[in-house]
């Protein structure tokens, strides 16, 4: 993205006055802007929709280790001064009885430092195995390697660090691996660049989508949910489908294959060793198993700041990175306003110092905001449950996965195109196996029905519209006011907090990592405190100024 970064330089230096008029001049559109005429590219031909999954013995996915050295190494937030530090030891067991490892057996600890080679520093942690299991004829049950999370902390904010983690008294420690901290929070502090993925899965277009997100050399990533896509697999293994049901209608259970977990942990390793990743739960990780457990995979092996942003649930949580509060949230857990989550988001909110974190992201699996047929109104309930609140305190920008394709939304509040709402994201197209969507519900014929779209938690909340273009109609005749531009591709995205009020979004298609300065779509997004306050906005606001008379204003 070389032809950004002269703007994104210039304007640092601006004063707000300032950096209107110049970014009235660059190439790169504002959402000051909008609302945006809406635009589809429709999907190319030229392109496959899908690809088949890696296989297990696939270089990047195999193991490449011995005995109880270190893999699968990871990192992820725990506060402006502490990173958790994950990792894996030992096998993995497979068949019709397995036994657990003792996770007793291999120390938890990690030695880190300013210097190469100079561990100042030494932690200790947990280590924890998990089982999924089966007790129906011909499936088989799986026990995890050990996996351990060690919790690195008095940090300074920015900073790199050297550390080696393992457990030094076997020997057993793995090679030394680099990290930088993220800036402390701060109105003029920022990530260098977030990147934005979800629905990753393990095929050919998911090795184009990470070495193409590589390249852009992030400083953390944000995880949309749906990892690695373990339940495409009968317990046997085998190969993938990508749809379960059509392909295995007699399976008893929806299974999962769990080595393909540790195929993803080793493949996304030569990235999350070195920038941390923060994940949500997609409906790919729910993996029901006996006794009405799930979730196991995602909750064992996966260290995220529940405990440090006062959640007490993996499922939902907060951090800081720089001047940016981002909101991690679950939909396939109780969301309704009397439940904990909520009460949880509410606080979390209201403790928002927006002198000291100005942008305000959330996250989830599932969008809100979607012109697809596919997961069309699914997560209905959910917005009617919470919509309002990230409204009222001015959620700027959520991304969610889930559709199996890109789509940026106008700012929208309740249906309606308001200056204030949050700018909704779709990026579901990291690559995985069950395919790229191409289908917009409002397509002739490709409406679902109110009975489609049955989410795998939660109610069902289908709505037909009361006012507005789609008056008295489930789905839009056309393209949907607030849906700015859609296209179904593969990639990744990058967001780049410029200050308080000015970020870069962009948009990779992976067909872009071919063509230098190309990409799918590119937008500033431009906050505005002063029109969106929690004392000066109403609560719905149709009859709004635009954004481009807001520009004037400035």
């Amino acid at each position: 993205m070389p032809n950004c970064i002269p703007w994104i330089t210039l304007i640092i230096f601006l004063t707000v006055t300032e950096m209107a008029v110049a970014l009235t001049q660059s190439p790169i559109p504002t959402t000051l802007e909008g609302p945006f005429v809406p635009a589809t590219r429709r999907f190319d031909p030229s392109l496959r929709r899908g690809s088949d999954d890696l296989p297990m013995d696939h270089p990047r996915l195999k193991k490449n280790v011995t005995s109880n050295f270190p893999e699968q190494i990871a990192l992820a937030i725990s506060s402006p001064t502490a990173m958790w530090v994950s990792w894996v030891t030992g096998d993995a067991q497979i068949g019709k009885t397995v036994r657990p490892l003792d996770p007793s057996t291999v120390g938890s600890e990690v030695r880190y430092g300013e210097e190469s080679g100079k561990y100042t520093s030494v932690k200790k942690g947990v280590s924890v195995v998990y089982s999924q299991l089966y007790p129906f004829a011909g499936l088989l049950n799986y026990t995890s390697a050990i996996i351990h999370h060690v919790r690195i902390d008095g940090l300074k904010p920015g900073t790199k660090y050297y550390y080696k983690c393992g457990d030094s008294s076997i020997p057993a420690m793995s090679q030394e691996q680099a990290l930088e901290t993220l800036p402390e929070p701060g109105e003029n502090t920022y990530p260098r660049r977030i990147a934005v993925v979800g629905d990753l899965g393990l095929t050919s277009n998911t090795s184009t989508t990470i070495d193409h997100l590589i390249q852009n050399d992030p400083s953390m990533i944000l995880m949309v949910g749906d990892l690695c896509y373990a339940n495409q697999y009968r317990t046997t293994g085998g190969k993938g489908a990508s749809c379960f049901s059509c392909a295995f209608p007699d399976a008893p259970i929806r299974e999962t294959y769990q080595p393909r977990w540790d195929g993803w942990g080793r493949f996304m390793e030569p990235l999350t060793s070195r920038v941390p990743m923060m994940v949500i739960e997609g409906n790919h990780e729910i993996e029901p198993q006996v006794s009405g457990i799930t979730f196991e995979s995602y909750l064992t092996r996966f260290a995220v700041p529940s405990d440090e942003s006062g959640s007490k649930s993996n499922f939902y949580y907060s951090f800081d990175a720089g001047g940016v509060h981002f909101i991690m949230l679950g939909a396939y857990i109780d969301y309704n306003a009397t439940g904990a989550q909520y009460a949880w988001l509410k606080d979390d909110l209201h403790r928002v110092d927006r002198t000291v974190t100005p942008w305000l992201v959330a996250a989830w699996h599932p969008p809100w905001y979607n012109s697809y047929s596919s997961h069309y109104q699914e997560f209905e309930c959910m917005r009617q449950e919470m919509e309002a609140l990230l409204y009222q305190y001015g959620v700027d920008i959520v991304f969610s996965g889930h559709v199996h394709a890109y789509e940026r939304m106008n700012r929208v509040y309740n249906y309606t195109l308001d200056p204030c709402g949050p700018l909704y994201i779709t990026v579901g197209d990291g690559g995985n196996i069950e395919e790229v969507d191409v289908d917009f519900a409002d397509d002739p014929g490709k409406c679902p029905s109110a009975g489609d779209n049955t989410p795998e938690f939660g109610g069902v909340c289908h709505l037909n519209f009361s006012s507005g273009p789609a008056k008295g109609n489930f789905c839009w005749s056309k393209q949907p006011e607030w849906s700015a531009f859609r296209e179904s591709s593969f990639g990744h995205g990058i967001l780049e907090v410029v200050n308080s009020t000015y970020a870069l979004w962009t948009w990779h298609r992976n067909q872009d990592t071919y063509k230098e300065d190309s990409h799918g779509d590119q937008v500033y997004i431009v906050r505005q405190p002063e029109l969106c306050s929690r004392s000066a906005k109403p609560l719905v606001s149709p009859s709004a100024p635009s954004l481009s008379a807001a520009l004037h204003s400035l």
